[in-house]
Formats: structure tokens, sequence, C-alpha cells
């Protein structure tokens, strides 16, 4: 799509942090919007913003691990604007513990949401896709994808499943020249996310250190535009994939001690199942977490420089 204005875009996920964030940004682009999230107030709120922003924009109530309500979400963005020419595929929960400490309907909520969520989107929007010979699927993956994420196990499996499925994906529908799968690969942002996770250690949750900020561009969605295999958002994005290529042992090590020694010095709080199983009253673009500078913007060569560089200094380590 050579233009985003009176391109329709459904956005799931669209209640909070990343995706309220996306909402504003193609509203200002004149996109037509259907906006997808557990809580009808939440999301029409945002279809408040979108339509102060100059967008048409309808609110469908959707439970992403319900795949008949997904499939009721497709079929509401084709009744209302006739087609739909983006996909994103938002959504997504989490939960911290020891594995065997989180309750196993809490890993099951994580993976219903997070993996079959975006299995249900893809299964509904491909047959749409392919009746119009064209489209843009998006998967919100993160560098979870790469690097593992010691407590919070199903979390981890649902990011390394969802590139096994976009590859797949990507394989089946290359007889379809103008259906994209694309993915988008952030570091950490500050969203309220983390605030609103399932929490089972019983200590305070919050990420430090720079952060992206969920609204300062629009890259994370340039695939809609100009669609490829994926988007990396942040030098943190590439050197953590690179570093786990060459040594996933030192890896895994550093990413868990310094979990162990973050959990360690946090505060004491009530364990809880934060929004696992209800949606949250809060629905903030960020999660005011931005302790230090934002992360810069470098071209694509300077993120290769970045990532090779650490590559290279932990090979010497071996």
């Amino acid at each position: 799509m050579p233009e985003i204005r009176g391109s329709v875009v459904v956005i799931a996920g669209a209640s909070s942090g990343i995706g309220r964030a996306a909402a504003q940004c193609f509203a200002r682009d004149g996109a037509k919007l259907v906006l997808a999230g557990r809580r009808w107030d939440t999301l029409d709120e945002v279809v408040q913003e979108c339509t102060r922003l100059g967008a048409q924009a309808i609110a469908v109530p959707t439970d992403v691990g319900d795949a008949a309500a997904v499939k009721a979400l497709a079929d509401k963005g084709l009744e209302r604007f006739g087609r739909v020419d983006a996909w994103i595929s938002n959504a997504g929960v989490g939960a911290v513990g020891d594995f065997d400490d989180v309750p196993m309907d809490a890993h099951e909520r994580v993976v219903r949401t997070n993996l079959l969520g975006e299995m249900h989107g893809a299964h509904a929007i491909l047959p749409v896709f392919k009746r119009q010979g064209a489209g843009v699927l998006i998967h919100m993956i993160s560098i979870g994808g790469w690097v593992p994420t010691p407590y919070a196990a199903s979390y981890a499996a649902t990011k390394f499943g969802l590139r096994g499925f976009s590859e797949a994906l990507r394989g089946e529908l290359s007889g379809w020249p103008r259906i994209h799968v694309c993915d988008v690969v952030p570091t950490l942002v500050d969203t309220p996310g983390l605030a609103h996770g399932g929490n089972y250690v019983g200590k305070s949750l919050r990420a430090t250190g720079p952060m992206l900020s969920p609204s300062r561009s629009r890259r994370p969605w340039s695939p809609v535009r100009r669609p490829r295999r994926e988007v990396l958002l942040g030098p943190g994005a590439l050197a953590g994939r690179v570093a786990q290529a060459l040594a996933p042992g030192l890896v895994r090590g550093v990413v868990a001690r310094g979990m162990r020694a973050a959990l360690r010095r946090a505060r004491p709080v009530a364990t809880s199942p934060g929004n696992l199983f209800q949606p949250p009253a809060d629905h903030a673009v960020t999660g005011g977490l931005r302790t230090g500078p934002s992360l810069p913007r470098l071209p694509k060569p300077a993120m290769y420089a970045v990532g090779g560089i650490l590559g290279l200094w932990l090979a010497r380590r071996l």
C-alpha cells in the first residue's frame, strides 16, 4: 500500500501500550481503524482519540484467546469498511516467577493469548487476504523470541514459537506475492505491560535502564506501507540476537543472574494474576519506566556493527 490514508487496519491489543500508540499513529495518517481489546470502555476512549485525530474507527471488544471472537473481529471490519488491508496482532500478557511456582492455568493463559491469539488472527484474516489478493499481517515478537527470559518461561515459549509460526506462514504464502507476514522485534519498551502481568514472585516488577517509547515513531508499523520480513527496534535487538547465536550459554547465564539480582533487590508486594484473566483498569500508552536515555535510532549498518562488536567480545570470552 503506497498510502496509509484510507487503508483499513485492524489492531488487536489496542487498549494500551504499543497497540494504543499504534492506533494513534495510524489515525494521524488517516487510516480506517478496527480496534480490539477486552474492555469496551477503554476501547471507546481509544476510538474517541482516533476520531479527534481525524480517523474513522470502530471498537470491537475481543479476547484474542477466543477463536470465534477473533473471527467475529475480522467480520466486523469487513462489514464496516468492506476490506482489511493490514492486521496487527499485538495483544500479549506475561507471568513472572519460577516455572513450577506459577499455576498451570496462568501458563496456559499466556500461551493462549500470545501464541494462539496470533494464530487465531492469522486464521481469521488470511482467507480475507487471499480473496483480496493482498494484505499485511504483523506479529509482535520482541527480542524475547531469541534471547531466553528465565522466570518468564511461558512467555519465552510463545515468542520462540511465534518465530516458527511466521516462518511457516511465509513458506505457505510464497505463491501469494502481495500477502506479507512481517515481524516487529523491539527491545525493552516503556509500556504498562510489566506492571499489568501476572506476578508470582511477590516482588515489585520494574525494568530499568534505556527503553524505547511506544509512541516515538512510525517505524514499528512501516511494514504496512513497505512490507518486509522483520523490523528491528533498538540496537539491543540485533545485539541480543548475535550474542545468543554465538554464546547461548553465556547469554542465558547472564540474563538469569541479572533477573535473580533484580528480584532480590525489589521490594515485596502481594502475588497476583494481574491481567491474565481480567483486563486491567490502567490503559495508558506508557508505563513510566524510562529511567535512562531513550535508545537511539541507528541506521541498519550501525546496528549490525553494534551486534558484531558485542558478538566478537562474547566469543573471545568463551
